[in-house]
């Protein structure tokens, strides 16, 4: 039965439409606005990954429908995205492009998979600067690769991005630069300053018309998108070589932990941008699997939700799942009405798109609240952010959750601590042989040790009270230490008493041996004044330990 529910709960249902009588006139709007905003990113974004501009509108158009219908999101928009690019770019380097497709469909099982098996909260486990730092270097990788296309050549063969765009640089034709630098300049001007003449003007598709317009009527040698097909493929198993599919493997894991992660921290800002409901992590990861999975099919790409889209989705006034999916709607007109005009684009427009586009990735503000924060917090952010454009970007979300990790478990075994106390009340002869300690914090394998030597050295003494009950955090290397400590300290002939064990960790102490290594049963207490009037028994009836020679 509670198998059948969970289920459900991942499927769509007439519920996800239960604002759309008082919100459909406005979803139509967002849609519509959405749909032409997207166009130049969807055609950027197939031309930047390799895969081709066809691969990019085909997977705006079908992943849209799908990850809107099947998401949980009311208003997230999905498609292809610069992160993907990010990724897409160095396997079709390697295998082709023919392979994407094939990546899509092993990308969208994982993501199901994981929606299934409810993996979707594993995202609330990043760490912000290490999400701040990867989104940096994302934004600084796909503005270099659009350098080749602003200057009119074609990018090195290096798998880096960095060094590949350098490459690039001895392929350049000086005398013909001119018009593709141009062209970018023309689309920078009109993307930053349509927005200052009125908010909802779409910069971005004005800027490649006006670009279009004069290289195609002044002859401008500028490269085209090329010829595009005048509808959607029917859809197909990909053909691929099966010989290659083991290759694959690694990059369809890469890109299946991107797709989530950035679905989900997209859905996760949308839902703080509106007011439409939280957001279903679980059945976000099914309708975005789903998604590439019939990208895939269709020759698409992996998409991913897209929080620049989902952003003006909410501007405009988009409140239910109907928006995104009037946005597909408008890009499959374009397909069918509009592709002879869209093959006349220029590279270098859609190059000028996504630098712009690079650089609003960048909030200025963000990174200097986290440059501002905690050195520790400063560290992961650069590392993540080098990491990301020097190497590869889920390398460098591992390196950076490990880095943030180390920085995380030594700020807490810092918060342990072990502080010898006076006994409370009036002093009477023979306290001076108790010693009473009280440990605080965390006791784990970050902090045991310290905490070991500080209780093990002490002297002179015949009874010590461990005080346990403001103990917070404690693991099996914890216990390990504690039972270590009352049998060094019982070996030597001092009475050991434990006041306070938490009822959460009861089991753990049993299993690992703290209660073993007491003396007696008797000697476990949950009353402090119990434990020191006992400890006084055990003074009074033996002969006390010497002092030490000085």
């Amino acid at each position: 039965m509670r198998a059948t529910r969970y289920a459900r709960s991942l499927l769509p249902s007439w519920a996800d439409y239960r604002s759309a009588r008082r919100t459909w006139r406005a979803d139509l709007i967002a849609g519509a606005t959405v749909g032409i905003v997207a166009l130049p990113l969807a055609l950027a974004f197939g031309v930047s990954s390799g895969a081709g501009a066809e691969s990019g509108i085909v997977t705006a158009i079908v992943a849209g429908i799908i990850a809107a219908v099947f998401g949980g999101s009311n208003i997230q928009v999905s498609g292809p995205t610069g992160a993907m690019v990010v990724v897409l770019g160095p396997i079709v380097a390697i295998h082709g492009p023919g392979v994407v497709a094939v990546v899509s469909l092993m990308a969208g099982v994982v993501v199901l998979v994981g929606g299934i098996l409810k993996l979707g909260r594993v995202v609330s486990y990043i760490p912000w600067p290490v999400i701040e730092g990867f989104t940096l270097g994302i934004a600084v990788i796909i503005f270099l690769q659009q350098v080749p296309a602003a200057f009119g050549t074609k990018p090195g063969s290096n798998s880096n991005t960095a060094v590949a765009e350098i490459e690039s640089f001895a392929a350049i034709d000086w005398t013909l630069v001119v018009w593709p630098m141009a062209a970018v300049v023309v689309v920078v001007l009109v993307m930053v300053l349509a927005p200052r003449i009125h908010p909802r003007l779409p910069g971005s598709i004005i800027a490649i018309i006006v670009v279009s317009v004069v290289a195609n009527v002044a002859n401008l040698p500028l490269a085209r998108i090329g010829a595009l097909p005048g509808s959607l493929p029917a859809p197909s198993v990909p053909l691929f070589d099966p010989s290659v599919l083991g290759s694959l493997v690694g990059p369809a894991l890469t890109v299946a932990a991107l797709a989530a992660i950035e679905s989900l921290l997209s859905a996760r800002v949308a839902a703080s941008l509106s007011d439409t409901g939280p957001y279903d992590a679980d059945r976000e990861l099914v309708g975005q699997g789903l998604a590439s999975i019939a990208s895939g099919f269709f020759g698409g790409m992996p998409a991913t939700g897209a929080i620049a889209r989902t952003a003006v989705n909410v501007r405009s006034g988009g409140r239910s799942r109907i928006a995104a999916i009037v946005h597909a709607v408008v890009l499959i007109g374009v397909v069918y009405l509009a592709t002879g005009i869209v093959s006349e684009v220029p590279l270098a427009a859609l190059a000028g798109v996504l630098m712009v586009t690079a650089i609003r990735m960048i909030s200025v503000a963000t990174v200097r609240s986290v440059l501002g924060s905690t050195r520790s917090d400063t560290v992961v952010f650069i590392i993540t952010a080098l990491i990301t454009v020097s190497f590869d970007l889920i390398v460098a979300v591992g390196i950076g959750i490990a880095v943030a990790a180390f920085f995380a478990l030594r700020t807490l075994s810092q918060s342990g601590s072990v502080h010898r106390e006076e006994l409370p009340g009036i002093a009477v002869a023979g306290d001076e042989h108790i010693a009473l300690f009280r440990l605080d914090g965390a006791l784990f394998f970050g902090a045991a040790d310290r905490m070991l030597a500080r209780v093990s050295q002490i002297s002179e003494v015949s009874v010590v009270i461990i005080r346990m009950s403001q103990l917070q955090v404690l693991d099996a290397t914890g216990a390990r230490v504690i039972t270590e400590m009352i049998s060094r300290l019982e070996r030597r002939g001092v009475t050991v008493l434990v006041k306070g064990i938490q009822p959460r960790h009861m089991r753990l102490a049993t299993a690992v041996g703290v209660m073993s290594s007491l003396r007696h049963q008797n000697h476990l207490f949950g009353d402090l004044d119990a434990a020191i009037n006992h400890a006084r028994s055990h003074v009074q009836r033996r002969p006390q330990p010497l002092p030490r020679s000085r």
